[in-house]
């Protein structure tokens, strides 16, 4: 079976509400890189996946420099 891994991930606030954006690569049971770096996006619909986003990003705020 296939191995595939989320390879990065950022979120955005656009028009259509939230939305995050992920790479992800995929390698064969051999170990050959069938997938890398593919793209894709998603808009966050869920209310606990809202939630986490926005406690990342309050974390992420409260460590901007000063």
């Amino acid at each position: 079976m296939n191995k595939t891994s989320v390879t990065s991930f950022t979120y955005h606030k656009t028009a259509e509400g939230s939305r995050l954006s992920a790479t992800y690569s995929e390698i064969s049971e051999d170990g050959r890189l069938i997938r890398s770096n593919e793209r894709f996006n998603v808009i966050v619909t869920d209310e606990e996946i809202q939630g986490c986003i926005d406690k990342i990003n309050t974390f992420l705020e409260s460590k901007i420099p000063t």
